[in-house]
């Protein structure tokens, strides 16, 4: 069983950047490959980044390559998402997720993974 718990988000004006943190409980975080997902009002949840157990691979949407960077500290049981050069249409409730599976290469679906935070919103002005 794995715990998450995001924080970071907040009012941020177009072109600034904001790091997400995931806090996660459990001994086992080290071997669950790490997501994050965004949800904009009325959207469905898409997919933002993921990375590996060990941090080694990446892989990123489009709408997040060149500005976003997904991080982990295994030692302190947290995966980051640092954003930069953010723009209005990245306004969205930001979400990390655990996925039991071995890493691949590509896009995420949502229901294929098994841990979820609640959320944390991102909001930013133009």
């Amino acid at each position: 069983q794995v715990q998450l718990v995001e924080s970071g988000g907040g009012l941020v004006q177009a072109g600034g950047s904001l790091r997400l943190s995931c806090a996660a409980s459990g001994r086992t975080f080290s071997s669950y490959t790490m997501a994050w997902f965004r949800q904009a009002p009325g959207k469905e949840r898409e997919f933002v980044a993921v990375i590996s157990w060990s941090g080694g691979a990446t892989y990123y949407a489009d709408s997040g390559k060149g500005r976003f960077t997904i991080s982990r500290d295994n030692a302190k049981n947290t995966v980051y998402l640092q954003m930069n050069n953010l723009k209005p249409e990245d306004t969205a409730v930001y979400y990390c997720a655990a996925d039991r599976r071995t890493f691949r290469s590509g896009s995420y679906s949502p229901e294929g993974m098994n841990y979820w935070g609640k959320g944390t919103l991102v909001t930013v002005s133009s």
